[in-house]
Parts: structure tokens; C-alpha cells; sequence
């Protein structure tokens, strides 16, 4: 794990506080590590909950979990969650009261999950290829904030009915 005491970007980080937790499988182990040196680059405080190295038959649930745990215990926090298709980690992740994970397959869908959805965890497909750069998708994800629109919030509420 690595953690790293940061000054803050105005440009990418305006308040400064922002940890993004990482966590990705054998399929996602790339990505992950270029979303790191991406991040700490533009001063966020990241820490990378695993794998911690490239072992082809690992499984992508307890990266979730851990990832999942972490954001819920630090409010205003982010994940970033990458697996073979996003689909796995995405299940995975949802299955936590309180985590909004969304697939991040393009910038028009990362941007509703925060605007709409106010989406806590991205994810990643690590395999397939999406529409957008996913360093772009991790910056419009990490920029946006949630709208608080009337619907959006009703909409949230609805669903916290279901957990």
C-alpha cells in the first residue's frame, strides 16, 4: 500500500482532500499503475489497495471489497476499480450500502455517474476497449460534482430504499 501526503492541484484537485483508493485484478494491473502515476502526478493522495503485483490467477473480489470498505470509511473519498471487462468489480462493489459504482466506458457516462448518480467508484474495463481515454474518463469522474438536482436526490433516496 502506498499512501502520499500531498500539496493539492488547483486545476485537478480543488479541495485538496481528495484520496482515490485503487484496486484492480491480473486484467486491470496495467491500467491501475498508469492511473497511479496519472494521479500522483496531478497531487491526489492515492493508495493502491491491490493487487500489489501482477499474479495472473488472482480474483478481483477482495480488490472490491477493500476498495468498497475504504471509500465508506472516508467520506469524500473516491475509488477506481478495474478488472477484465468493469463488470465484476462493479457487482462486486454495488453489493456495499452506501457505494454508488459505475463503468466508466465513456466521458458522457462518467459524467452522469457523478451528476446524476453522485457514483463514489469508478470502474474500468482493464481488456476491452472504450470509447474514451480512460485518463481523461478518470479526470472528468474525479472533477465532477454531483448536481444535487431535486430528481437526482429523490432518485438516490428511492434507492437507499433498496439496500
Amino acid at each position: 500500500m502506498k499512501c502520499k501526503k500531498l500539496k493539492g492541484n488547483a486545476i485537478l484537485n480543488p479541495s485538496m482532500q481528495t484520496t482515490v483508493y485503487l484496486g484492480a485484478d491480473h486484467a486491470g494491473f496495467d491500467l491501475k499503475t498508469i492511473i497511479s502515476e496519472h494521479l500522483e502526478l496531478h497531487e491526489y493522495a492515492v493508495e493502491d489497495l491491490g493487487a500489489p503485483t501482477l499474479n495472473p490467477a488472482d480474483d478481483y473480489p477482495q480488490y472490491a471489497n477493500a476498495v468498497a470498505e475504504a471509500v465508506l470509511a472516508h467520506p469524500g473519498s473516491f475509488g477506481i476499480l478495474i478488472c477484465g471487462n468493469a463488470e465484476g468489480v462493479c457487482i462486486a462493489a454495488n453489493k456495499f450500502h452506501g457505494i454508488r459504482a459505475g463503468i466508466g466506458y465513456s466521458k458522457e457516462a462518467t459524467k452522469t455517474l457523478r451528476t446524476d448518480d453522485n457514483g463514489n467508484i469508478l470502474c474500468l474495463p482493464g481488456r476491452i476497449e472504450i470509447e474514451d481515454d480512460p485518463l481523461k474518463i478518470v479526470d472528468l469522474f474525479l472533477q465532477t460534482p454531483f448536481s444535487k438536482s431535486k430528481r437526482h436526490e429523490r432518485r438516490l433516496k428511492q434507492i437507499e430504499t433498496f439496500e
